[in-house]
Order: C-alpha cells, then sequence, then structure tokens
C-alpha cells in the first residue's frame, strides 16, 4: 500500500499502460520512430561508458612515468674516475635526471667509460658502449665525442661541455644539427680576446702570453690563437701558441717561456689542460707567471683568475636533452645549446703571492673572491 497523501501517486497504483508503456495485449504504447530514437541512443551511451572503462583501466603514454622500462645511458669521458671535477659534473646531470623522474637503479642506468689515454683508447671505449646498445650515449670531452661518431650514426649522441661541435664535423647546423647527435658547448671563439683583456687587467705589465693546449685533445685551439691574434694589439701583448701534449712537455713549455720577462699564461678549455690543473697552477707559481684560466676548479686550486662558462649548469642542464631523447625526441631536431651561466672568480691569495694589485673594479665584477 502506498500512503502518499494528496495528488502524488504512487508507482502501483498508475494505470497499467502508463507504468510499462503497453497495452494489455503487450503492445507498445510509444511510436514506432521514438522506439528507434531511444534504442540508438541506448546503444551510444552503452558503447560509451564500456569506452570510458576501457580508457580509465588502460595505461596512457601521455601521463605514463618513465618507469615503462630501465633506459640505458652510456657515458664516455676524457677524465680519469677520481677526478673530483668530473665527478661533480656527472652529480649535476644524475640530479637533473632525478627532478625530471629518472632515477638510477629504479628506471635508468648509466654505463661509464674513463678514458685518459690516446685516441685508440677512446675508440676502444666508444666501440665497447656503441655494443651494448644504449638508448643515448653522452660524450663528455671531444675525443670521447670523436670517437662515438665513428662508431655510430644511428644511437643518439648527446655531446656535453665541448668546443666548436660545427667545425669538428659532429654536426652539419646549430640550430637544427641533423643526424644522431647534439648537445651543450661550453666556450665560444670570443673568449680568446676576453682572456687576454682580462689578463691585461689583472696584470698591466705582461707583453707576452703563452696560450696553452694540447693539439691532441683541444684540436680546435687554433681558432683562440687567431682570436687572440687579432685583439692582442690593441693591448700591446705578443701572444704565443704553446703546445704540449704530455706533462715533461708542459714543463718544458713553460719553463722556456718564463726564461723570458713580463710574461704571462692563457690555460685553454682543454681536458688535457683541466685533467693537469695541479701540475700547471704549480707551474705559475714556480715561474711567478700570471695566468688566466677557463674553469672556476683552477682558480679554486689555486690559479690566479677563470673566466669562463660554468659546466655544473651546463651538466644539470642537459639532463632535459637526456629527458627528451628518452622519450622520443630525435637529437638532430634538438638546436646545440650555448652557455648561459658564467663565472668569473679571483684568487685573492695568489694575487698577493705574485705582488699583484687587483683593480678594485675587477673585484666588484666577480662573482667568487677566494681569500
Amino acid at each position: 500500500m502506498c500512503s502518499s497523501p494528496g495528488p502524488t501517486r504512487c508507482a502501483n497504483e498508475l494505470p497499467w499502460a502508463l507504468r510499462t508503456g503497453m497495452d494489455e495485449t503487450g503492445g507498445s504504447l510509444i511510436p514506432q520512430r521514438f522506439q528507434i530514437e531511444f534504442l540508438g541512443r541506448r546503444r551510444e551511451l552503452i558503447t560509451f561508458v564500456g569506452g570510458v572503462g576501457a580508457w580509465l583501466l588502460a595505461p596512457h603514454a601521455a601521463t605514463a612515468q618513465p618507469s615503462d622500462r630501465v633506459r640505458r645511458i652510456a657515458m664516455l669521458s676524457g677524465f680519469a674516475a677520481t677526478d673530483p671535477e668530473a665527478q661533480a659534473r656527472v652529480a649535476a646531470l644524475q640530479q637533473g635526471l632525478k627532478e625530471l623522474g629518472w632515477t638510477e637503479g629504479r628506471n635508468v642506468s648509466i654505463e661509464f667509460r674513463w678514458g685518459t689515454g690516446g685516441a685508440e683508447q677512446m675508440r676502444k671505449f666508444a666501440r665497447e658502449l656503441v655494443d651494448l646498445k644504449p638508448d643515448l650515449i653522452l660524450g663528455m670531452t671531444t675525443p670521447a665525442v670523436t670517437a662515438l661518431v665513428q662508431e655510430t650514426k644511428t644511437i643518439p649522441i648527446l655531446f656535453v661541455n665541448i668546443v666548436d661541435p660545427l667545425g669538428r664535423g659532429f654536426i652539419s647546423n646549430m640550430a637544427r644539427p641533423g643526424g644522431n647527435v647534439t648537445g651543450f658547448l661550453n666556450f665560444e671563439f670570443s673568449m680568446g680576446g676576453k682572456w687576454l683583456e682580462t689578463l691585461k687587467r689583472i696584470a698591466p705589465a705582461i707583453k707576452r702570453v703563452a696560450l696553452v693546449f694540447n693539439p691532441d685533445t683541444a684540436p680546435f685551439a687554433g681558432s683562440f690563437v687567431r682570436v687572440a691574434e687579432v685583439a692582442a694589439p690593441s693591448f700591446g701583448i705578443e701572444p704565443i701558441a704553446t703546445a704540449a701534449h704530455d706533462d715533461g712537455e708542459l714543463e718544458r713549455a713553460v719553463a722556456d717561456f718564463a726564461a723570458k720577462p713580463a710574461g704571462g699564461l692563457i690555460v685553454l678549455p682543454d681536458s688535457f689542460t683541466t685533467g693537469h690543473r695541479d701540475l700547471i697552477v704549480a707551474l705559475t707559481a714556480r715561474y711567478r707567471l700570471p695566468a688566466v684560466y677557463p674553469l672556476r676548479v683552477f682558480a679554486a686550486s689555486g690559479g690566479l683568475i677563470s673566466d669562463g662558462g660554468d659546466p655544473i649548469d651546463i651538466f644539470r642542464r642537459a639532463a632535459s636533452y637526456v629527458d627528451r631523447i628518452l622519450k622520443g625526441a630525435n637529437p638532430g631536431d634538438l638546436p646545440v645549446q650555448a652557455p648561459t651561466k658564467f663565472e668569473l672568480v679571483i684568487n685573492l691569495k695568489t694575487a698577493k703571492a705574485l705582488g699583484l694589485e687587483v683593480p678594485p673594479m675587477l673585484v666588484a665584477r666577480a662573482d667568487e673572491v677566494i681569500e
């Protein structure tokens, strides 16, 4: 029984036709065209609901985390595995990857090769890494990238912290590299003139400057030298290209150069000079030579002044390209990136030992002053 008061009626009190939509014989009272329309909409609703259910249960590429499978990264470096500077750069890359969702041991693995030997050792390591068939290979130095591009034209290669990829033939265009290679620069050749200016400001008495490099690991050095040669007359300086292939040649070259007065050094960016920074800084102290360096790590090791890009920042930024390539981006479509962060670092303790008075304006410009 229904106890609903007033005009409201319970369903069981309604006439049969209103409750069922049928007459007493079971025939439909609803016109046929409305029956057809209703059934069509019902099918659409069932299809839609079923589709939504399937979508909710299915995995989605757009929302999937990088942990779908473990991606393999290979890394080839021209530094020793024990070099603190090299390890700091790798740590910056790993931190950048972690911030983008890539964590070693969970969804990404990194295979390293560290080579401070010659070209043949680099080729051997490059072949080993290519044979692993990684998703991406990262090259940390010019010799490393040179070996990698000779070994594969298909596996994506990301260079980080190198000079002149266009001149070395690694890419065909800076904005659209093409092929399987792209990456991050650390210096442009215009720095050759800036280093001359910085050295002249901190040591006004210099008349001769040796530009130190290893031609095997810095085949691009000639371009820095040419820029310095063009700028040198305006500073009253004679630039001298000074090549050294090993420790012995380096020591002899610096000693010979220091035999004449009013000299200073510009140490060019090079995996050899960076790897031998302690020796170079010791030689400049021994022969009392003012020197400008390309990286902060030289000033932190006792060098007079450094002026250049921040490699830690470059490696951290490189993680963004690793992320994009692992997610399917074509390296040839990713433009080569220039450094965006530069640091001028002055070691006042070294300046005092050399008897130099650092101009207050230069100190004011410094990003860091070591005392």
